[in-house]
């Protein structure tokens, strides 16, 4: 068979288009608690635009809201939880227990 003549196949991938996480009834306010807390990380730190796929417009609006949210102490400005890793010492445990062998061996 011809190229030329081969039957144009589509595509058997289906394409889902996301929703866009703000809604055009939603309000980007410091006081909208619910919807901010969605665009920080769990160290409390602001997602990119990329990874929160906002508009450049609505990204500002955001960042504006979280900040204002955080000086008026709705939002903290950063979590407090430790994450530990299992299995493994800090950096700077490793660093004094290294510093100390130094020593004693000198």
């Amino acid at each position: 068979m011809d190229k030329s003549k081969r039957p144009l196949l589509k595509s058997k991938r289906s394409f889902r288009r996301r929703l866009p996480p703000i809604q055009s009834g939603d309000r980007i306010d410091y006081r909208n608690i619910g919807l901010i807390s969605r665009f920080i990380s769990e160290q409390g730190k602001i997602l990119s635009r990329r990874v929160n796929r906002l508009t450049l417009k609505q990204q500002r609006l955001i960042t504006i809201a979280i900040k204002q949210a955080r000086i008026l102490s709705l939002l903290p400005f950063r979590n407090n939880k430790k994450v530990e890793r299992k299995g493994s010492i800090s950096r700077t445990t490793r660093l004094r227990t290294r510093t100390r062998t130094r020593t004693r061996n000198n």
